[in-house]
Formats: structure tokens, sequence, C-alpha cells
């Protein structure tokens, strides 16, 4: 496979809650040495890729900005190049209304094209109420991901995909979900770095979101082992990566072998 592009999760591959996993950072630096181009993905809207950076900067990761794809950026692409209304209504954080700022977009309660929703740790019901009502009144409803519960040191907390169940229970709308699982996440950052699918491959630790998406997207698929899924998980899903290794130190590892020998094929 001639793969010199490369999108990666984050959590699960290169890093381990605020923990660096190991292997990661050579394999930043051996893409870098040979001029491949990269992107971390996330789905988590939170954080602006300024506030990841800094984050992954203290687990021992230097990744630029500009090395970070998150799904408020590529909810915020996608809504731009739809160009159906520039009024929004967003629930969510910084990475959120700064990546729809920068798109254009004027955030208001009223009169709105889209309802946007992300991801939060201070959802309101005042806020899914006038979410609901603009709903109603004819706005469409965006969500960046479908997860429905996030990690917490107190355990699981509720996400966007349970708030978005909320919403639409009372709406009767579905939302358009922009982030993973959806290839258009894939697609979009494909085009930010003016890469091809079929010289790209997707690094991931999960078969539900990293691995059907990428496949879907026409990507090569890397599964590891070190975050969400396991070997034995693998065989339940009716679609396979192209390989699966134990952790980004047996891609590290497969990678400084001589060229004909650097395949992740198989």
């Amino acid at each position: 496979m001639g793969t010199n592009t490369w999108l990666t999760d984050m959590d699960g591959v290169l890093v381990r809650e605020e923990s660096m996993i190991p292997g990661a950072a050579r394999l930043l630096e051996l893409w870098r040495e040979r001029g491949q181009r990269f992107l971390v993905l996330t789905n988590n809207s939170i954080y602006t890729p300024r506030d990841l950076s800094a984050r992954l900067a203290r687990s021992g990761l230097e990744v630029k900005e500009s090395e970070l794809w998150t799904s408020a950026l590529a909810t915020a692409e996608f809504l731009r190049e739809q160009g159906a209304g520039h009024r929004a209504y967003v629930i969510g954080e910084a990475g959120l209304t700064t990546a729809m700022h920068e798109a254009g977009f004027v955030l208001t309660d009223t009169d709105c094209d889209y309802v946007v929703l992300g991801e939060t740790r201070t959802y309101s019901f005042e806020a899914i109420t006038k979410a609901i009502r603009l709903i109603g009144a004819g706005a469409r409803f965006i969500s960046t991901n479908p997860d429905t519960t996030g990690p917490s040191p107190e355990g699981p907390l509720p996400a966007t995909g349970s708030v978005a169940a909320l919403i639409s229970a009372a709406t009767h709308r579905q939302p358009y979900v922009v982030g993973k699982p959806n290839p258009m996440m894939f697609r979009s950052a494909l085009n930010q770095i003016g890469a091809h699918s079929e010289t790209t491959a997707m690094l991931g630790d999960r078969m539900d979101t990293d691995i059907i998406a990428g496949m879907e997207a026409g990507l090569a698929t890397l599964l590891v082992l070190s975050g969400v899924t396991n070997r034995e998980q693998v065989e339940q899903y009716p679609f396979r990566p192209s390989a699966v290794m134990e952790s980004v130190q047996d891609l590290v590892n497969l990678l400084e072998l001589p060229g004909p020998d650097r395949s992740v094929d198989g």
C-alpha cells in the first residue's frame, strides 16, 4: 500500500487519559522525517486545537494546531459548504463556538438556520428547551458527534448523543451527525491537507467509529488494541480493518523496517 498520508485518532491511540502511549512520539517523528502529512482526529468538540495541542504537549507529544481536526471543525466546515444560512444556535463549548465563528456564522438564539449541538459539561434545561423550540420553528438540527456517554473520574457522563436523543424525542427530528462514524469527517480532514483516500490510512482504536468510517471513506484502516476494542471484539463485526496491531509501537517497528517490508496490509 502506497500510504503517504495518515489520519489518527487521539485517545486510545496516541494518549490514554493524560499519558502518552509508548511509541506515539516516535511515530509522529517518523511521519515528519518522511514528509508524510497527517492529522490527529477527535470527536471531542469541547476544546479548540490550541487547547488540544497544549494537552498533548503535557503528555509529551508535540502536535501543532494545524495538525488537529475535531468534530467541531468538521461540523463548521460542513455547514459553511452547505451555504444554507449563516445563523446558528449553538450548544457547546469554546471548541465549537470558535469553529462556528471562524466559519462565518452568527451565533444567535432567534431566527436560526441551524441548531448545532456539541459536547459540554453544562447542559441546561433552558438551552435544551430553546433548541427544541427553534427546531420546531424550522431550524435544521445538527450534532457534532453521536457519543452517548463520556468519561469522568466519578463515572460516565451523558454526552452529545444522549442530549440529541432527548431533543429528537421532543421534536421528532433526528440530527445530522458530522463526526465519526460519518465518513464526512474523514473527507473534510483529507480536504484540509489536500490528500486522497487512495494513499491514506486511518489509525484508530474503535471498530464502530474509526474503522467503519475509514473503510467507508475509502481509506486503509489500522486498528490498535491500546484503547476501546480488544481482539475478541473484532470478530463480532462483519467488516475487518486492513491490519490489527497491539499499539502504535508495533506500527513504528514496521515503518522502521527496510523499504519493501514496510506495509500495513494484512
